[in-house]
């Protein structure tokens, strides 16, 4: 097959045209447009396919005119305004460049006004700040002077403390002169101030007096804050509250003791004189609740701060809270201590009648007690050094010493003037009295009260200012009458914790007296069998080795068979009862003492046998026949004597 060549041209029309996508969008858009007017596919129609693209784009751009003629109009006219508005900005620049030489001058001149403004408004500033700082207005001169005291007084005055904390700054400043002169005009104001203040005060402290439970306003505790800043004006505050106060609680002491409550409710103290222990316990409950008002009427003049907790005058006046609270506490004790001194006369005169009209031991006891008690628990109100507890504890130990006093006649009788022993050797009433006063005293002690802050006293003293006197008195006698005069001391204190160290004594001295007792009459036994020399006289030859070289027992004199069966045969008489009874102690009172004084006998004339026996049974002693002198064994003798 033959090939036919193409033109180069040709071929490269024919390769385009082969290359061209039919499906592309842009093709498919084309053939779809050329279809609505190319619709004779004919070789005429095909060579005027060109001319007719041309004569339609040619209509298309027909239309295209026509159609924006209006907008192209519209376009002109805007043209046009434009124009002349540009005309008119010509004109506008033409006339300001022409003013603007006019104007200058007052440009100028405006800002030079406004920065003088801006110095202007910058020095009333200052001067306001100046005048708030460091002046006070006529109204708050008023209220320091002129005006009754109120809310605008303390606000006044406090402007005038920060005016004065203000002008310390300008010290510090090249503005000394001006500080110093401010400083001196608010010294003026803040004194007169306060000696106003305090004459108000004072006026209102005056008024306290004249009734029982006054009520303290909000202004007047408000004006004491102030006065704190004041030493010497608050010690004359607090000196005219005391004063007042001294009087009004005279006069109610007086009348609570003369003519009781109104209405006669309560009834007058002193109705119940009759009654040591009452009368004086009214007193002390009366003066003891008024401390509790007055103290709480104190601290709220003095330290309002210690009751509202509110801090407000320390932040008002710039005082620490903490540091008033430690000043105001010698100041309340100042106020309280002349507030209840007028109560201190009228008070111990009445006590020491009480104390000289000889109450009976268990009253001045309970006297005493009370007193003490009163003493601790006003001091931890009032202070230790305060004229109503110097008094109560000098009332206290009169009372201690009024109470002792008694106790030292009682025994001094009791030893100038012995009672007599009884036959049977009981003890004597005074005994039993004193151990029956004894009781009542410990049942005393035992329910009194104590202060957190004090302490029981101690009640040995009293034990041994009661019991010594019975027991000397009981000494002089026997033992038997003294160790039945002990026990009955004894007996009825062991229950009692209090009496624990004297009731070991006793028990100490009961067993002494009854040992001394058993070993005198365990002497007196063998003495009168005539065994005491013999039982001697083998204890000294055995701790002395040196005496064996002068021979056997049996030798001497002393310890002959016949001398010793003499006196053995008089023991076992006492032993069996055909020479007389052992003795059976039936004056002791107490059965146990008793018992055990009878065994220790038997004890000891059992051991005593034992010596001679097995003195008479050692063959070195030389006693030929020792069972005629010994007939009994020492388990023999311990059987007969019951133990």
């Amino acid at each position: 097959m033959a090939t036919v060549s193409l033109a180069p041209g040709l071929s490269r029309k024919l390769k385009k045209v082969l290359a061209t996508r039919t499906d592309s969008p842009d093709l498919l858009d084309s053939l779809g447009t050329l279809s609505t007017f190319y619709t004779d596919n004919t070789p005429q129609a095909r060579r005027n396919l060109r001319s007719s693209i041309e004569l339609r784009s040619l209509s298309i751009n027909h239309h295209f005119l026509s159609a924006s003629l209006p907008a192209q109009q519209a376009l002109d006219k805007v043209e046009e305004e434009i124009n002349a508005l540009a005309e008119c900005c010509d004109q506008i620049a033409k006339a300001l460049s022409s003013c603007s030489a006019s104007t200058g001058d007052i440009i100028r001149t405006t800002e030079r006004l406004k920065q003088e403004l801006d110095v202007t408004t910058q020095r009333q500033e200052i001067v306001s700040c100046f005048l708030r700082d460091y002046q006070l207005s006529n109204d708050e001169i008023s209220a320091l002077r002129d005006e009754e005291l109120n809310d605008n007084f303390f606000k006044a005055l406090q402007h005038v403390q920060e005016i004065h904390a203000n002008c310390k700054i300008l010290l510090r400043t090249h503005h000394q002169r001006a500080g110093l002169e401010l400083m001196d005009m608010m010294s003026v104001y803040q004194e007169g101030a306060y000696e106003r203040l305090c004459r108000w005060v004072q006026a209102e402290c005056k008024e306290l007096g004249d009734t029982d439970n006054p009520e303290v306003g909000d202004l007047l505790k408000r004006a004491i804050r102030c006065l704190r800043d004041r030493p010497v004006l608050f010690k004359y505050c607090a000196e005219e509250v005391a004063n007042m106060r001294h009087h009004a609680l005279f006069r109610r002491f007086i009348s609570a003791l003369t003519r009781g409550g109104p209405g006669g409710l309560p009834r007058p103290i002193e109705v119940h004189a009759h009654d040591p222990l009452r009368y004086v316990g009214d007193m002390l409950g009366w003066l003891h609740q008024a401390i509790a008002s007055e103290r709480e009427l104190v601290l709220v003049l003095l330290d309002p701060d210690a009751i509202t907790d509110t801090g407000s005058a320390a932040h008002l006046f710039g005082r620490n809270p903490e540091s008033d609270s430690t000043k105001s506490e010698p100041d309340a004790t100042f106020v309280l201590d002349r507030i209840f001194e007028g109560a201190c006369r009228p008070f111990k005169i009445r006590v020491e009648q009480v104390l000289q009209s000889q109450p009976s031991l268990i009253v001045i006891y309970k006297l005493s007690n009370t007193l003490e008690f009163y003493s601790y628990t006003i001091s931890d109100l009032l202070g230790r050094e305060t004229a109503l507890c110097n008094t109560l504890w000098q009332l206290k130990d009169a009372a201690h010493q009024t109470f002792h006093n008694i106790l030292k006649t009682r025994g001094d009788r009791l030893l100038r003037y012995p009672p007599l022993v009884a036959v049977d050797l009981s003890p004597p009433p005074a005994v039993r009295e004193g151990v029956s006063l004894l009781l009542e005293l410990i049942e005393t002690y035992n329910g009194m009260m104590v202060p957190a802050s004090g302490m029981k006293p101690d009640f040995d003293p009293v034990l041994a200012a009661l019991l010594d006197p019975i027991i000397q008195n009981a000494e002089s006698s026997s033992k038997i009458y003294l160790i039945n005069c002990l026990s009955a001391i004894q007996q009825p204190l062991i229950s009692h914790e209090v009496a624990s160290k004297y009731i070991g004594n006793l028990l100490s001295m009961i067993e002494t007296h009854l040992q001394t007792l058993v070993e005198n009459e365990v002497d007196s036994i063998l003495r009168r069998c005539g065994l005491l020399s013999k039982i001697n006289y083998i204890q000294n030859i055995s701790s002395n080795d040196h005496n064996i070289e002068a021979g056997p027992l049996a030798e001497t004199e002393e310890m002959s068979p016949q001398v010793l069966s003499d006196c053995l045969r008089v023991f076992f008489g006492l032993v069996t009862g055909t020479e007389g009874a052992l003795p059976e102690y039936e004056q002791l009172q107490v059965p146990r003492l008793r018992s055990d004084a009878r065994v220790r006998v038997a004890g000891a004339l059992a051991a005593a046998y034992q010596v001679i026996y097995g003195a008479v049974a050692d063959p070195k002693n030389g006693y030929s026949d020792p069972k005629s002198l010994v007939r009994h064994s020492p388990d023999q003798i311990r059987t007969m004597l019951e133990i």
